[in-house]
């Protein structure tokens, strides 16, 4: 036989023997992926941020899919984002606990001062330097540092307090994670009464410190008709199980601790909002 046509054969009948045995591999030890995975990627942001709890967004959807992990954890995509993700994962409760970011503090320029800072522009170098500048030790210094963390321009200083803008807020939690007083907490996005205070002092010792602190007068107890508020560590708190959204504390509070976010009070037969972290 011809020798070029014999090593031709021999090719072919190698790469033939190739071809079957990848080919098998292929089907012998394949790594099954289940399509939502793919699917759910596509819904997310494509951010890669991490906000998650996750390295990525495919390691979100891949949680997501074969661990069960919550579908409401994607802050860049938002509630439409959580929406198509349920439906993917053919869930029926479509709930999710739509939190923003709230300011326990309405301090700023009614906080007196024990000196003048003018030192690095952040939080957390004025709060490591005799506790910040502020009179009250509890709240807001507003430098900014949470202005700076948020990504989606939804947190200001106005007035030398940090004020949230809950149109823009995802809920990613970014702001209260850098703030050294911890004074930016999660709330439902819904119409809810609000204490702006984080001061721990008795009331004569706010009193000097901050025009608007809670000074645990008791009132907003006293009047509520739910017994939906109650006093901790000399500061009103609400429990938002038993809100109703009446507004009494509202309007019983004189130092104006007490403040409305997210709308306006709603009639006693209204839906209680979602319970949120006290």
């Amino acid at each position: 036989m011809n020798p070029i046509v014999l090593a031709v054969l021999m090719l072919s009948v190698l790469g033939l023997a190739g071809g079957a045995i990848l080919v098998l591999a292929s089907k012998f030890m394949a790594v099954y992926e289940d399509p939502r995975i793919a699917q759910v990627t596509e819904c997310l942001a494509g951010a890669n941020c991490g906000g998650c709890g996750y390295a990525g967004c495919a390691d979100y959807a891949k949680a997501i899919v074969e661990q069960g992990a919550p579908t409401f954890k994607c802050a860049p995509g938002g509630d439409k984002c959580a929406d198509a993700i349920n439906k993917i994962m053919g869930n029926e409760q479509t709930d999710r606990p739509s939190m923003r970011a709230t300011v326990l503090c309405s301090g700023g320029e009614n906080c007196g001062k024990l000196f003048d800072y003018s030192g690095v522009q952040s939080c957390a170098a004025a709060a490591a330097i005799a506790g910040g500048p502020s009179a009250c030790a509890y709240g807001c210094l507003g430098l900014g540092d949470c202005t700076k963390a948020c990504k989606f321009d939804a947190i200001h200083v106005v007035d030398g307090v940090a004020v949230v803008d809950r149109e823009k807020c995802t809920g990613c939690t970014a702001c209260t994670a850098v703030c050294p007083r911890h004074v930016i907490d999660m709330k439902p996005i819904a119409p809810q009464p609000v204490v702006k205070c984080s001061n721990l002092d008795r009331g004569a010792a706010v009193n000097k410190a901050c025009k608007v602190g809670c000074i645990a007068c008791g009132l907003c107890v006293k009047n509520c008709p739910r017994e939906a508020i109650f006093l901790k560590g000399n500061v009103a708190v609400i429990d938002y199980t038993k809100c109703n959204g009446c507004g009494t504390c509202v309007t019983k509070c004189p130092k104006k601790a007490i403040q409305w976010v997210e709308g306006s009070p709603r009639s006693e037969n209204a839906p209680v909002p979602m319970p949120a972290v006290l």
